[in-house]
């Protein structure tokens, strides 16, 4: 059985950086629980458990963290509306996908597209065009991959959201905000994919980590609005460097693994 109390401070951690950073909190639940988990789960199943565990995590969180920032109104919500068809379908066939990938795979494109978001946010490259001018089938491409790969990466999808919208011309404030409400649909559509895929497998927690799960949810649904309010009274170019940062270091703890 794995210790309550680290569990109960990664929720607390994860679930304030969630609504810091509108990142649903699978950046930091993921890594975590690959080392907290590891006596716990046979390797061959430990990413696979420590996604899905996160994904089933982002689901609750996301509640509380996209209530605190839409009281702020800083969702755009017409963003929200354009990218979520395709993300749900894309966040399903991940969750799926997973079925055929090594603990080893896993692992290291987690780790390389952590690093590869924080160079983008940090050396904020962006677009020559304002996000309104987009096509449609950008928006549809786009919101498919995104729920992919954060569905693969066990994520609510702000990683790749977040540096998506600053690229085309978004405030990084409003960005966190509209990542944080896109999570909670990723999520959802990502558990039930993993649960099926569980189920496949004959993996009797469906890879989500019960004890996990709950103890994880219950602080973080507290903190997430703590995180968010932090956020909207914090320099918007500073949060963007600090966001960079910390997926940088997080993609690193993951290589080392």
């Amino acid at each position: 059985m794995v210790e309550i109390a680290p569990l109960l401070l990664l929720g607390v951690f994860s679930g304030f950086m969630a609504g810091l950073l509108g990142i649903g909190g699978g950046l930091i639940i993921v890594p975590a629980l690959l080392y907290l988990l590891a006596g716990d789960i046979n390797q061959a199943q430990l990413m696979h458990t420590a996604v899905g565990t996160a994904l089933s995590v982002i689901v609750f969180t996301s509640i509380s963290s996209v209530w605190a920032h839409q009281q702020q109104k800083a969702i755009h919500w017409q963003y929200f509306k354009k990218l979520m068809p395709t993300i749900l379908i894309g966040a399903f066939s991940g969750a799926l996908l997973t079925t055929f990938m090594s603990f080893d795979f896993m692992r290291i494109f987690f780790a390389m597209f952590e690093i590869s978001a924080a160079l983008i946010m940090y050396f904020s490259l962006s677009s020559g065009a304002h996000i309104n001018h987009l096509t449609h089938w950008v928006w549809h491409v786009a919101g498919f991959i995104i729920g992919l790969i954060s569905a693969v990466v066990g994520i609510g999808g702000g990683t790749m959201t977040t540096p998506f919208l600053t690229y085309n011309k978004v405030d990084i404030k409003h960005a966190i905000a509209t990542s944080a409400a896109i999570g909670m649909p990723i999520a959802v559509a990502g558990v039930l994919g993993f649960v099926i895929a569980g189920w496949q497998v004959e993996f009797a927690t469906s890879f989500i980590h019960t004890q996990a799960f709950i103890s994880i949810v219950i602080m973080s649904m507290i903190f997430a609005p703590l995180g968010a309010k932090v956020a909207h009274r914090t320099d918007g170019k500073k949060l963007k460097k600090f966001f960079a940062l910390f997926l940088a270091f997080l993609g690193g703890l993951v290589l080392l693994f």
